[in-house]
């Protein structure tokens, strides 16, 4: 272990079109609209807030049950409920703090143009830092296939959602429910993508021996938490050496510790998720214990220690 130093640690980070205090962000679906949260730490004090997905129009979600606890995590099927751009524009933005904190809206649609229409208006709002686009939505047109399971769909979107974001940066979030996610990666990076997430959840079920039945209604649903950490690491790894843009990394983090173990595998930043389940007040920790053990680590700039896994 390095010695410590007494430099402070810079947690700065600069992504493209957007720098950011600090490479803690809050994971889509996880976070609410980041107003539920406010009460547990200072909003400002996060580097991004990715608020939860946000569609064209309000959607209810899918039917009760929803989420089921799995060891070391949780599987969800939330379905993407939400209250819709226009009433998130209206009644969510202004309240959160857009001038200190970068907030990033998370796009769902069924279709390239219905993600096209859903940019243009979240990227006309100045007060907006980023877009994230959701590729792990079903495409209807195309029979259900999620969009980030084919290139090519994966790719449409992307450049959709770019030609309607003007200057907005655009993130693409991979699913890693595929076979080569890095085929995906260079798709949507050649497709004009800024940045990349890495991972969304696994897809995984849950069934209820006494009853017989699955415990979701949907019957699969998304898996997060610690169980798929070594699955986003390596994700994170492997795209960060297939493509020229950074890497967000999300996938199982709940530590200051995990945060580090990212940045080493190729991360600029990352996102906190389910860990806001088990306590509503973890990215706001690890926000304060970041500096402390990059000390402890002989770390003063993110910069020296990402990508240099040694391999």
């Amino acid at each position: 272990m390095a010695s410590k130093t007494s430099t402070t640690p810079d947690t700065r980070v600069s992504l493209p079109g957007l720098a950011i205090k600090n490479p803690i962000m809050t994971a889509s679906g996880t976070f609410g609209y980041g107003l539920e949260f406010a009460s547990f730490g200072k909003l400002e004090d996060l580097g991004g807030i990715v608020v939860k997905g946000l569609s064209l129009k309000p959607r209810a979600g899918n039917p009760m049950e929803r989420i089921a606890e799995s060891p070391c995590g949780m599987l969800n099927a939330i379905g993407l409920q939400n209250i819709g751009v226009e009433r998130f524009l209206e009644e969510k933005l202004p309240a959160l703090p857009h001038e200190e904190t970068a907030i990033v809206a998370n796009l769902y649609a069924c279709d390239a143009a219905e993600f096209g229409e859903l940019a243009q208006a979240l990227a006309a709002d100045a007060r907006l830092a980023a877009l994230e686009v959701n590729v792990s939505c079903p495409n209807v047109a195309a029979g259900g296939q999620a969009f980030g399971q084919d290139p090519a769909q994966a790719a449409a979107v992307t450049r959709a959602v770019k030609d309607a974001a003007g200057s907005m940066p655009v993130i693409v979030k991979l699913s890693p429910n595929v076979a080569d996610i890095t085929m995906v990666a260079r798709a949507v990076a050649d497709a004009g993508a800024d940045m990349l997430t890495c991972i969304n959840t696994l897809l995984g079920m849950a069934v209820d021996l006494k009853t017989r039945r699955p415990r979701l209604a949907n019957v699969v649903g998304g898996l997060s938490g610690p169980a798929i950490k070594p699955v986003a690491l390596r994700c994170v790894w492997q795209v960060s050496q297939a493509v020229d843009i950074p890497v967000i990394g999300v996938g199982g983090i709940s530590t200051a510790a995990d945060v580090l173990e990212f940045i080493l595998a190729g991360a600029h930043a990352v996102q906190i998720g389910t860990a806001n389940f088990m306590r509503p007040d973890t990215v706001f920790h690890i926000v304060e214990e970041l500096p402390a053990l990059m000390s402890t680590y002989g770390v003063t700039h993110l910069d020296e220690l990402r990508g240099t896994l040694q391999v």
